[in-house]
């Protein structure tokens, strides 16, 4: 181990420090808009703005000026989302948002952070558009997104004998853009689409929109939906019988999803994810002292949150500067390297290219302790997971 003595320690710190007059005003402040109380409440929520503040509080006083943190609950509501988020840059001062899952609210704040010239960077909301064709030079998407999840369990599951899929779809950005990336890539495998059906947010009772995957046929149900709606629907898919008629992918599914549900009903459930907390002893060494401050381990959100403001505010630091402008081009110039990625790297599209994880929930017998939910099946190195920049409609993708 390197011991670096206490006046190399000072003297490094010093090189970093960023005075307060460097900076807009004396403070950085991070806001946290999130959904506190709706569908995704449970893998966002308030253990994203408690991973937020754990960075803050582990980063100390390296900026040599003060750093708050702010949040509030969007209620999945684009025109809430962006009231709050012009409220605080406008008048609180705010010089970035962080998390925003929900891709209608994240993608109408992404517009304003654009106008604003403010920084946004995304780890509850998985629509691929926010890096492809609604791409910002100020956004940056930091954990999952909708092409990853279809590249990887799509993949997986054709190549176990999944050739007719039946989609249930949530009505909103997200659940769209999920449906039509996971088509093209089982599609290109081979596969054929028999059927989908189209669900409003916050449905409870599912059961007319699964029992169509029977009747034509689907050996693969595919829910391409998020939070309370997935555990809903995949209780159902149980109750019904229907896991034993055929396979289901959980194109959006989080660790807390899998917890409310019970290993009994989500055994077998294949998913993509960004982080687990018990694959590295970095990861676990982090997510015990999160579970102690939330009473839940982490899902990859809430983890993804603690990386992307740790990395903002390094780049703070080095640059002396919290303008939109050089914090995102310091952030896109420096590898991530930290307990959720190793060598992660921030393309021109804002897409943090980072490795994926293909799992499959474990059986009750095979968990060894409580949270011990899934089985790593292989690493998807983040270029094979990520759109190809040569599939980019981002105008900021130099051709």
């Amino acid at each position: 181990m390197r011991v670096l003595s206490f006046a190399g320690a000072v003297a490094a710190m010093s090189a970093t420090a960023v005075h307060a007059a460097d900076l807009t005003d004396d403070t950085v402040r991070i806001g946290v808009l999130t959904d506190q109380s709706g569908v995704f409440s449970s893998l966002a929520g308030t253990g994203s703005i408690v991973a937020a503040q754990m960075a803050i509080d582990d980063f100390g006083d390296r900026l040599g000026a003060k750093v708050e943190l702010v949040s509030a609950d969007h209620q999945n509501k684009a025109d809430v989302g962006t009231q709050i988020a012009r409220r605080w840059f406008d008048v609180e001062g705010v010089d970035v948002i962080v998390d925003v899952p929900n891709s209608s609210v994240v993608l109408a704040v992404q517009e304003l952070a654009r106008e604003k010239d403010k920084v946004l960077i995304v780890s509850g909301a998985g629509t691929a558009g926010l890096t492809n064709e609604s791409c910002s030079p100020n956004g940056i998407h930091w954990t999952w997104d909708t092409y990853a999840v279809a590249v990887s369990t799509g993949k997986a599951l054709v190549e176990q004998g999944g050739d007719k899929w039946f989609f249930l779809t949530a009505d909103y950005a997200f659940g769209h853009a999920m449906q039509k990336d996971v088509t093209a890539v089982v599609e290109a495998a081979g596969a054929t689409v028999a059927g989908n059906a189209v669900a409003p947010l916050n449905t409870a009772d599912f059961s007319s929109y699964l029992l169509q995957a029977p009747s034509v046929g689907a050996n693969v149900i595919a829910l391409a939906n998020g939070g309370t709606d997935t555990i809903n629907s995949l209780k159902q898919a149980q109750e019904f019988g229907l896991t034993q008629q055929a396979k289901l992918a959980g194109l959006a599914i989080f660790l807390t999803d899998v917890h409310s549900i019970g290993l009994e009903a989500a055994q077998g459930l294949y998913l993509t994810t960004g982080f687990y907390w018990d694959r590295t002893e970095e990861s676990r060494e982090w997510s015990r002292r999160f579970f102690e401050k939330h009473g839940a381990m982490p899902t990859m959100s809430q983890a993804g949150v603690y990386s992307a403001v740790t990395h903002y505010l390094s780049a703070i630091a080095a640059t002396g500067n919290d303008q939109a402008q050089p914090v995102v081009a310091q952030m896109k110039a420096t590898p991530v390297n930290d307990f959720f990625a190793t060598n992660g790297v921030i393309r021109e599209d804002g897409r943090m290219v980072h490795d994926m994880y293909l799992a499959q929930v474990k059986a009750p017998a095979d968990s060894k302790e409580p949270w011990d939910y899934y089985e790593i099946l292989s690493t998807i190195p983040g270029e094979a997971a990520f759109r190809p920049l040569a599939e980019s409609a981002c105008p900021l993708v130099k051709k």
